[in-house]
C-alpha cells in the first residue's frame, strides 16, 4: 500500500492502481473516455489529464499509477483547460444533429464534459467532410455513423473482450477515422452477433439502433429478459406505452452484456397481431367473445370433464410466464380439477436434470452460479452450443478462455467454442454416457480421483468402480468416434486443474438415456472432487427464461411446489391443509402422456396456458392427430400459435413486460418483473384469468390482488422460498434458493460440506446406444437444436424484423461433402424423411458437421425439425428423444 493526497484528500490505495481508481475509491470521478472497465488504458483521448505536484507535464490518471507520497489535483485551471483542448480535438470531426441522437439523453460529451462544453464555438466545427464517411446500415438492427465517432475505441474493447467476437479491426487516425472490421467488410457481411454490446459502450452515438425514439414521455423499468435461463436484467426504456429501447446495467447476472433477442426482439410485446379480446370457436371459426361468455364456457367444459374421473383433466403450464402464473396454474389443476395431469416444456428439455441430479444430489438444480465462471480453472462444455443457447454465459466462458482457463468442448457438431478449446471431442450424436464414462476412466487410470473426496462426502462407489473396470478408454472413445489419447488427455487435464465446471444442456438431456447422461456429469464432478466448491459443479443450462421456476412450483405431475412429491402422504396433507381441498395423490400423466390422452379421448379437458406443442413437442403428426381428436382445448396465449388452430377457446394474456411477478434463473435466482407497459385490448394476468375460472367454479383459494399476495403464499409452503418476497426483491436482495429465511440470500453454491441427500450417490452408467440408428432405409442421423435468433417456437422472436431478414425461413445443415454426394447445392430445398414424418427445408453447409449427420433447428412450424423426431421415451424422466433420428434426404 501507499499513501497519497488527491485533491486534499488522504487516501492509501494498493501499489499499482491508477490514480483514477484511486481517485474513483474516495468518490472522485475523472472523466475518462478510451478507459473503461478494467481494460489496459489506451491513454488516447487525454479526458482523464491531472496535475500531479512536481511532475513537469500533467499525467493520464488512466494509466499512472499512484506512487508513495503523491499529490494530485483533478480540477486545476490548468486540467480543465487541457481537457477543453482534449474535448475540442474529438469533436473537431464530430457530426452534431444532437436532438435526433440516440445518445440524446445519455451524450457522453454533455453528461460528462458539460461545463468544458461551448456549444457556440463546436457547431461550426467539423461540418465538412460526412459525405466521405458513409453510414454503414448494413446490419439488420443497428448502424454505424463514422460523423459522430470520436475513436474512442470502447466498441473494439467490448467486442474483443466482452463478447469476445473480434470483428473490429481497429482505424488508422492517420488515415480515414473510421473503425473497420477485419477483411473492411460491411458489418452486416461479418460475423457480427449483433449482441448490441457495442452500442451499449459507445459514447456519442455513432452506433445506435435502428429503431428508437428520443422524445415523448420517457421512463425506464427494470425487469427481466423473457428468453433464454440466464435471466438477464433488462431496462425498459417506454414511450407513449411502447417500448423503444433495451439497456441494460452494470452488476447484475449479465453485468451489461446483452444478445440479439435481449437487446433488440421486444417488438412482439406491442405487435399488431396480439390478442385483445377472449375467442370462442363457433362453427368451426374462432369469434370474438366477452370474457364472462369465455370463462362460463370453460366452467361449464370442466365440470362436464369432471364427471367423467380425475384423469379427464390435465393442464400444460409454461416455462415462459412467471412463478405466480405456474404456481396458480398447478393450484387450479389439482384443487378446481381434482387432478396431477399437470407438465410443461421441461419434460422435453431437462426433466432428466431434475431426477438424475436428484438422484445424484438430492437436489435437480445447477449447483453453482453464473459469475463463479470468472475463478473457473477449467470448464467442460458438452451437450450445450452455449454461444448460441446462453450467449451471455458463452461469452463468459471465452472471456474466462483469455484469462488463462482451460476448456474443454465435447460435441458433434463444432460449435464456436471449439474454436477456443485445448481439447475438442468431435463425439457421435447419443454417446454422451460413453464419454463421460471415458473421462472418469482416464482419471481413474491416471490415479488423478479426489480419494478424500470419495471416501468423507460419497457412498455407492465401490459398485462404481467395479463397472468402471469393465471399460477402458479405447472402448469408450471408439463409441464416441473420437481419439482415445485425446479423450485421456481432456479427462487428465479436468481432473488436474483446481476449481473446474461441467456445463451442459439438452445435448446431455434429450435422450431416452438422458438421465443417466446427466449422472454421469454428477459421477465425473464428485470422482474429482469439484463439487460443494466455489468455481466447480454441474451446472445445467435451462432452457427457457422461467423453466426453473416452472419446476419450482410444482408444475410437474409428481411434484407439489418445491419438489414435494405427489406419492408422499405427509406432503399431500400438507398442501390440503394449506388449500383447504382434496387432492389426488397419485403421480399424474407427463407432457407426452397427456399428449396422447387427448388423442385417445381418456382426457376430455385439456388447458394449455403459454405452451405451443404442435411445434415443440416431438411427433409433431402424432401431436396434430390428437388435437383433432380433442374433446375440449382452453389456449391461454398472446398471439395465435399453431396450437390454437385446434382450440375451443382461447384467452388472451399478459406478456413480461405488462406483469408484475418473478423469474427464476438457471442459477436459481429469483429475480423481480415489473409492469412497464400496458397490455392491449382485455388481455390479462394468467394467474387473474385462472382465478376468473375457479371463482365461476365456486372454488376458494383464489381470491389473489397481486402478485406479491400469490408470493407470499408460495413462501408458506415451499420450503426453499420460504425467504422471498417481492419486497425484499425490490430492495434490490440478491436472492438463489434455497432461501429458508427472511434475512437468508440463499446459496451462492449447492451441497457445501453436505449433499442434499446426505452422501452423494455414485450410479452406474453404462452406455445405451439411441433407438435410432442409421440404416439403409435412413442413412443419415438428424441433430436437432436451437439457434441464437429464435426462442422456443418463435411466437415472439418472429415478429422482429431484423430476426427474420437472418432466420426467418426453417434450413438444415448438411456437410458439404455430403452434398456433393447428393448432388445438392447450398440453399437447395430438400426433404428430409424419418419413420415419423417428412418436411422440406433450404440447405445451408457446414464442414462443422461430421458427414453422417444433419442438423435442423425445432423452432419453426413449417418445416418444422419435430416432424420427424419422436420415439421411446427415457423410463426414469419420461423425456422423448429429440436429438438423433434416423433420416433420408432427397432433393
Amino acid at each position: 500500500m501507499v499513501n497519497l493526497t488527491i485533491d486534499g484528500k488522504a487516501i492509501s490505495a494498493e501499489l499499482g492502481t491508477t490514480i483514477l481508481k484511486a481517485a474513483s475509491s474516495i468518490g472522485i470521478e475523472i472523466p475518462t473516455l478510451c478507459s473503461f472497465k478494467d481494460f489496459s488504458p489506451d491513454g488516447t483521448c487525454r479526458m482523464c489529464l491531472v496535475e500531479v505536484v512536481g511532475s513537469k507535464e500533467l499525467e493520464k490518471a488512466c494509466s499512472t499509477p499512484v506512487a508513495e507520497g503523491m499529490v494530485v489535483y483533478t480540477d486545476t485551471f490548468v486540467v480543465r483547460n487541457e481537457r477543453r483542448q482534449a474535448l475540442k480535438a474529438l469533436m473537431v470531426d464530430h457530426k452534431f444533429d444532437c436532438m435526433a441522437c440516440y445518445k440524446y439523453e445519455t451524450c457522453f460529451f454533455v453528461e460528462n464534459n458539460a461545463n468544458l462544453i461551448d456549444f457556440d464555438t463546436y457547431k461550426a466545427v467539423g461540418t465538412e467532410g460526412y459525405a466521405d464517411r458513409q453510414i454503414d446500415d448494413s446490419n439488420p438492427f443497428y448502424f454505424y455513423d463514422p460523423g459522430k465517432c470520436v475513436l474512442c475505441g470502447r466498441c473494439i474493447k467490448a467486442c474483443d473482450h466482452l463478447q469476445c467476437s473480434h470483428i473490429l479491426a481497429g482505424f488508422d487516425p492517420e488515415k480515414d477515422n473510421i473503425i473497420k472490421t477485419f477483411g473492411d467488410l460491411p458489418r452486416g457481411n461479418t460475423n457480427c452477433v449483433s449482441c448490441g454490446n457495442c452500442i451499449a459502450v459507445c459514447p456519442t452515438g455513432a452506433l445506435a439502433p435502428k429503431k428508437f425514439k428520443p422524445f415523448g414521455y420517457t421512463k425506464h423499468v427494470q425487469t427481466v429478459c423473457p428468453y433464454c435461463g440466464v435471466g438477464c436484467t433488462l431496462n425498459l426504456k417506454v414511450v407513449d406505452n411502447k417500448i423503444t429501447d433495451v439497456f441494460s446495467t452494470e452488476g447484475n447476472v449479465n453485468d451489461n452484456l446483452l444478445c440479439v433477442k435481449g437487446r433488440f426482439a421486444y417488438d412482439f410485446v406491442s405487435s399488431p397481431d396480439r390478442l385483445t379480446t377472449p375467442l370462442i370457436r363457433k362453427d368451426g371459426v374462432l369469434q370474438e367473445a366477452s370474457w364472462e361468455e369465455a370463462i362460463s364456457l370453460v366452467a361449464q367444459k370442466l365440470k362436464e370433464a369432471k364427471q367423467e374421473g380425475p384423469q379427464a383433466v390435465a393442464g400444460l403450464s409454461s416455462a415462459r410466464c412467471t412463478n405466480e402464473d405456474n404456481y396458480v396454474f398447478q393450484k387450479f389443476i389439482r384443487t378446481v380439477g381434482e387432478s396431477n395431469n399437470v407438465d410443461h416444456c421441461a419434460r422435453l428439455c431437462h426433466a432428466s436434470t431434475v431426477a438424475g441430479l436428484a438422484k445424484s444430489f438430492g437436489s435437480g438444480a445447477m449447483t453453482n452460479s453464473i459469475e463463479e465462471i470468472d475463478v473457473m480453472d477449467v470448464i467442460l462444455v458438452s451437450g450445450s452450443n452455449t454461444t448460441e443457447t446462453h450467449p451471455v454465459i458463452g461469452a463468459k466462458i471465452k472471456q474466462r478462455k483469455a484469462q488463462g482457463a482451460a476448456l474443454i468442448v465435447a460435441e458433434p457438431r463444432k460449435i464456436e467454442l471449439a474454436n477456443y478449446a485445448d481439447v475438442y471431442l468431435q463425439i457421435k450424436p447419443g454417446t454422451n454416457v460413453a464419454l463421460f464414462n471415458g473421462l472418469m476412466r482416464a482419471i481413474l487410470d491416471a490415479g488423478l480421483e479426489d480419494k478424500t473426496f470419495i471416501n468423507e462426502r460419497t457412498e455407492g462407489f465401490e459398485a462404481f468402480l467395479e463397472f468402471m473396470d469393465t471399460l477402458t478408454v479405447e472402448k469408450c472413445a471408439e463409441i464416441c468416434g473420437v481419439d482415445p489419447e485425446e479423450m485421456r488427455k481432456a479427462g487428465v487435464l479436468y481432473a488436474t486443474k483446481d476449481r473446474g465446471g461441467i456445463f451442459y444442456s439438452m445435448g446431455v438431456t434429450q435422450f431416452s438415456t438422458g438421465t443417466d447422461g446427466v449422472m454421469s456429469t454428477a459421477n465425473l464432478a464428485m470422482l474429482t472432487g469439484k463439487i460443494g466448491r466455489e468455481g466447480c459443479g454441474v451446472n445445467p443450462l435451462r432452457g427457457q427464461n422461467n423453466v426453473q421456476g416452472a419446476c419450482d412450483m410444482g408444475a410437474l405431475p409428481g411434484d407439489l411446489p418445491g419438489y414435494q412429491k405427489t406419492a408422499n402422504p405427509e406432503a399431500v396433507e400438507k398442501f390440503e391443509k394449506a388449500w383447504d381441498a382434496k387432492l389426488p395423490q397419485n403421480t399424474g400423466k407427463t407432457l407426452t402422456e397427456i399428449i396422447d390422452g387427448v388423442g385417445d379421448k381418456t382426457i376430455k379437458f385439456l388447458y394449455v396456458m403459454g405452451e405451443n406443442p404442435m411445434v415443440s413437442d416431438p411427433n409433431t403428426n402424432h401431436v396434430k392427430e390428437s388435437l383433432e381428436n380433442a374433446n375440449f382445448i382452453v389456449v391461454q396465449d398472446i398471439f395465435l400459435t399453431e396450437t390454437t388452430e385446434y382450440a375451443d377457446v382461447v384467452l388472451p394474456a399478459h406478456v413480461y413486460a405488462e406483469k408484475d411477478g418473478t423469474f427464476t434463473n438457471t442459477e436459481r435466482r429469483i429475480q423481480l418483473l415489473r409492469k412497464a407497459v400496458d397490455a392491449p385490448g382485455v388481455a390479462k394476468n394468467d394467474w387473474e384469468i385462472i382465478g376468473m375460472i375457479a371463482k365461476e367454479m365456486g372454488a376458494k383459494g383464489f381470491d389473489f390482488n397481486n402478485a406479491s399476495e400469490i408470493m407470499e403464499e408460495i413462501a408458506s409452503v415451499t420450503p426453499s422460498y420460504t425467504g422471498v418476497s417481492h419486497e425484499r426483491l425490490s430492495n434490490g436482495d440478491r436472492i438463489q434458493w434455497p432461501c429458508l429465511s427472511e434475512d437468508s440470500e440463499g446459496a451462492k453454491f449447492l451441497h457445501a460440506g453436505k449433499f442434499t441427500r446426505g452422501l452423494g450417490a455414485f450410479m452406474i452408467t453404462d452406455y445405451i446406444p439411441p433407438e435410432d440408428q442409421a440404416d439403409d432405409e435412413y442413412p443419415l442421423i438428424l441433430m436437432t437444436g436451437r439457434i441464437l435468433e429464435h426462442y422456443h417456437t418463435r411466437t415472439m422472436t418472429k415478429r422482429t424484423p431484423g430476426i427474420e431478414a437472418i432466420a426467418g425461413d426453417a434450413f438444415v445443415e448438411i456437410n458439404p461433402a455430403k452434398a456433393l454426394e447428393y448432388g445438392i447445392a447450398e440453399g437447395d430445398m430438400i426433404h428430409v424423411t424419418s419413420p415419423r414424418g417428412s418436411v422440406s427445408a433450404k440447405t445451408r453447409f457446414n464442414d462443422g458437421i461430421m458427414e453422417n449427420n444433419l442438423f435442423m433447428p425445432f423452432h419453426y412450424g413449417d418445416g418444422g425439425a419435430n416432424c420427424l423426431t419422436g420415439g421411446a421415451v427415457d423410463p426414469i424422466a419420461k423425456i422423448p428423444p429429440l436429438k438423433v433420428s434416423k433420416v433420408r434426404i432427397t432433393k
